[in-house]
């Protein structure tokens, strides 16, 4: 089976050709055309622009992947597509060019839900290949397919969500705790703003946040002891404006920063949001008894993150299996919507007609 994928949920233009045969994975190409530099002068994506840029960058971008793939185009049989959410200025662009697809070369349409690509991206795993030095390589286009136990507690951390999914089977998703404003990795994107940093701002205080103290500044930690499973980060975002504030009278606060002062505010910050992070997983795990639990979206890239959970889920839930997707699954791409259509093609689920199928921006999974 061949899979067409397109992702054009937020400001990556980003198409993937996937042959799959039952547990293999053959990766015939996988094209990610960025707009970050066109959107870091207004510190954040602006719909408008990412619409225009879907629109020039589409046709390139397919051309780029069907001449990487080497295939005939009759050779594809699905064509899926993210259908929401995201900005639907974006998420039209994607799905215009995949309905037009789809009729021109009479093949079905599979609709996928973005979040739904962050979760199946952790069934994606390297093959490894064995030689006779006995050194393992690995062939950056070959993957496999290797479903994690159920049930799953999934935490999908990136710029517009923060979420915890429960999955009891396949293609099954019940969200036990969500952000109730600001998601994580928009509020990275703020602090980094208030620091002064370029955007996007998450990996600048990631990088930031090694040199520096975690426990200068006690952060609010907002809902971490709430009797639910939401997220709220805007307090936490105040609470940084206010010590920035505090210690700068300029309006131009930024210049008048040490690095040591940066460092230990992003470095502060970031620790708040983890250990909200961590604290509602861990708990929402033990709940719910779940035998796996998965990282997905942007923010699963921090590194910190990745460690401090994998450290608190050996020593509270140990027999409990700990999944981060691949470093180039981390961010949106086509690849996981191919994994995640995949799936539903199998389970026969989201299979539609291309008239039937319409970008949805606030799409629930």
């Amino acid at each position: 089976m061949i899979i067409l994928a397109i992702e054009t949920s937020c400001d990556e233009t980003a198409v993937a050709i996937v042959e799959f045969k039952k547990n293999k994975v053959k990766i015939l190409s996988d094209i990610i055309s960025s707009q970050v530099k066109a959107h870091s002068k207004y510190g954040g994506v602006v719909p408008a622009l990412a619409s225009r840029m879907h629109l020039k960058n589409m046709v390139p971008v397919l051309r780029r992947a069907f001449q990487k793939a080497e295939i005939d185009r009759n050779k594809i049989d699905y064509i899926a597509i993210t259908k929401g959410p995201g900005l639907i200025p974006a998420l039209m662009i994607g799905v215009g060019a995949a309905k037009a697809l789809s009729y021109s070369l009479n093949k079905p349409l599979v609709a996928i839900n973005h979040l739904e690509g962050h979760i199946y991206a952790n069934w994606l795993k390297k093959s490894v290949k064995l030689k006779v030095c006995k050194v393992k390589s690995q062939d950056k286009n070959n993957y496999e397919l290797q479903k994690p136990e159920l049930p799953i507690l999934c935490l999908i951390v990136s710029g517009g969500h923060t979420q915890l999914v429960l999955m009891k089977k396949d293609l099954n998703y019940k969200i036990i705790g969500e952000t109730v404003d600001d998601a994580a990795g928009e509020a990275f994107d703020k602090v980094a703003k208030l620091l002064g940093f370029a955007y996007p701002g998450g990996p600048l205080i990631e990088k930031a946040a090694k040199k520096g103290d975690r426990n200068k500044f006690n952060f609010t930690r907002p809902m971490m002891n709430s009797k639910n499973y939401n997220f709220s980060f805007s307090g936490l975002k105040t609470a940084v404006l206010y010590e920035v504030r505090g210690n700068c009278r300029d309006e131009a606060m930024p210049r008048l920063y040490s690095e040591q002062y940066q460092t230990d505010i992003a470095a502060s910050f970031q620790q708040a949001v983890i250990d909200v992070l961590i604290s509602k997983t861990i708990k929402a795990a033990r709940e719910y008894k779940v035998k796996s639990i998965l990282l997905g979206g942007g923010v699963s890239a921090n590194k910190e993150l990745q460690k401090q959970l994998e450290e608190t889920i050996n020593k509270k839930i140990p027999n409990t299996e700990y999944r981060i997707p691949n470093i180039n699954l981390t961010t949106d791409n086509a690849l996981m919507i191919a994994v995640a259509a995949y799936y539903n093609i199998i389970g026969k689920k989201n299979i539609k007609d291309w008239k039937s199928v319409k970008a949805d921006a606030n799409l629930r999974l």
